[in-house]
């Protein structure tokens, strides 16, 4: 009995050895599997309805080359004239017949139709819009008109599975794979105001506007851009997150538009003593707008912005989001510095202008 009991105790110490030895020559082995669906069919076959095809007609001046030889055969010389112009796109039904899209793409759109994925063509009404996130939203009186289930963006991680769903280059509804490449991305000088989902999905012209879900075929966010082949990039798409978006959309249906503050300043950031010889990142007023509101309270260029509202200001970028999120009409705090001494004033903020076209 007590050899039996040696024995079943040897093999024990044995075994934990053997295990201990694969764990460390092969450290996935004893790992548990990582799940993932075989096939997203399921997440295409959820999302893919509520997707739909844009064509906006829009009306441009075409220039004519002065003097061309019919021209002068008839002696008239037109330099230029009105063409009709199509540009495709996509949208996202989200609700009640609103379909959410891109700016660009049906910006100064005389005539809007869009293409449901039963094949049925109908008229779609531009809302509203708001150029700073390259947002629309479009109206469509469709019956039985499927909608977007509406993801969480912020449980979105980096190498999380996605869909672009869209209709490039006017082929067709198409469904690419790829990862979340990163989150929060900004200072890309594709809109005023970024945060951007980035992706290896492949987006190409006619996807903006289209959606970006997860694997469950729930929406995450609107494909918005790509970086071009042409300097260099390869797989490098950006969505705007579908919380931006659909608070967009119920401001442009509840106000007309985004109801944004304004202090009517243009930043740039440099970097400013700290002291002990350290230097910190400095937030400055580079130009202030004539009559703005910052104009109005006595701020000037080359003043360094400290706080607004009692929030620190850290970057132009967040900057400009404290801005946004304070309601005209409000009247705020803002403590800043000039040549070095600190100073408080207070300001009015106003609603931030539409952008010029």
């Amino acid at each position: 009995m007590r050899e039996l009991f040696k024995l079943a105790v040897q093999a024990v110490i044995v075994g934990l050895a053997l295990a201990f030895l694969l764990r460390w020559a092969w450290p996935g082995a004893t790992s548990a599997p990582v799940t993932a669906p075989f096939s997203y069919a399921s997440a295409v076959e959820r999302a893919s309805p509520a997707v739909v095809s844009i064509l906006a007609q829009r009306q441009v001046i075409e220039r004519v080359p002065f003097g061309a030889p019919l021209e002068r055969f008839l002696g008239v010389s037109p330099q230029a004239r009105v063409v009709n112009q199509g540009n495709l796109g996509s949208g996202v039904s989200i609700r009640d017949g609103y379909v959410l899209t891109n700016y660009h793409v049906v910006s100064a759109a005389t005539e809007i139709a869009a293409q449901l994925i039963d094949g049925r063509v109908v008229r779609a009404v531009l809302i509203g819009s708001d150029p700073d996130t390259d947002l629309a939203v479009l109206k469509i009186d469709a019956a039985d008109l499927p909608q977007a289930v509406i993801g969480e963006v912020a449980a979105l991680q980096v190498g999380d599975p996605v869909l672009a769903i869209g209709n490039p280059l006017g082929i067709g509804q198409s469904v690419t794979l790829g990862i979340v490449s990163a989150t929060g991305r900004r200072r890309l000088n594709i809109s005023t105001y970024e945060n951007f989902i980035q992706t290896d999905a492949a987006i190409n012209s006619g996807n903006s506007g289209g959606a970006l879900v997860d694997a469950h075929g729930r929406l995450v966010g609107i494909n918005a851009a790509m970086l071009s082949r042409r300097i260099g990039a390869e797989g490098i798409g950006f969505a705007i997150p579908a919380d931006v978006a659909l608070d967009v959309m119920q401001q442009i249906i509840t106000h007309g538009q985004v109801v944004r503050g304004w202090l009517g300043i243009t930043l740039l950031e440099r970097s400013g003593p700290a002291g002990a010889g350290s230097a910190v990142m400095q937030v400055v007023v580079e130009g202030v707008y004539p009559g703005s509101p910052a104009f109005l309270a006595g701020l000037q260029s080359g003043d360094v912005l400290l706080s607004i509202a009692g929030e620190p200001v850290l970057s132009a970028d967040q900057f400009k989001q404290l801005e946004a999120g304070i309601l005209p009409g409000r009247s705020v705090e803002i403590e800043a510095s000039r040549a070095g001494l600190p100073f408080r004033l207070q300001a009015t903020l106003t609603q931030r202008p539409k952008p010029v076209s």
